[in-house]
């Protein structure tokens, strides 16, 4: 069920920012409202560096799979850089298609959901309480893809 509800929430993710393929491509990177450096290709590379983290290093144990976009310089570097040419979208969709392939093989092989990890904000984490956070994460971030691709272009709703 919980992998479930994860799945639904990453092909809103999906949703929000179809369409905007080739010529449009650009607008992936459109930023909401000055100063913001929130865009939808932002969200795209965070929530990459987000799934990264939670399923290849804690859960995992993968230390060198540390984000890609971000970092303790420039935590904002995901938003920050999310530049609107298609090199760049077309890489950040590639980066996040393989840390959510990890994700659903990891939980999927999970003898249970106790399988735990060590983070070292929270401490020792389930795989359980990381898909309830992934959950709210993308749940978070699906409501500012929504109000950004309103602004794109006006599209609304499911």
């Amino acid at each position: 069920m919980l992998a479930g509800f994860l799945a639904d929430q990453r092909a809103t993710l999906v949703l929000r920012c179809a369409g905007l393929e080739g010529a449009r491509e650009g607008e992936l990177a459109r930023r909401s409202v000055e100063p913001s450096t929130l865009s939808l290709l932002g969200l795209v590379r965070h929530l990459t560096d987000v799934e990264r983290r939670w399923f290849r290093k804690v859960l995992a144990g993968q230390d060198d799979a540390g984000p890609l976009w971000s970092s303790a310089e420039d935590p904002d570097g995901d938003f920050d850089g999310a530049a609107p040419d298609a090199a760049s979208v077309a890489a950040a969709w590639e980066a996040w298609r393989e840390a959510v392939d990890f994700a659903e093989r990891f939980a999927a092989g999970a003898p249970d959901l106790e399988v735990s990890g060590h983070d070292d904000w929270r401490g020792t984490v389930s795989l359980r309480w990381v898909l309830v956070h992934m959950i709210e994460e993308y749940a978070r971030h699906n409501g500012h893809a929504d109000l950004l691709r309103e602004r794109i272009d006006g599209t609304r709703g499911i």
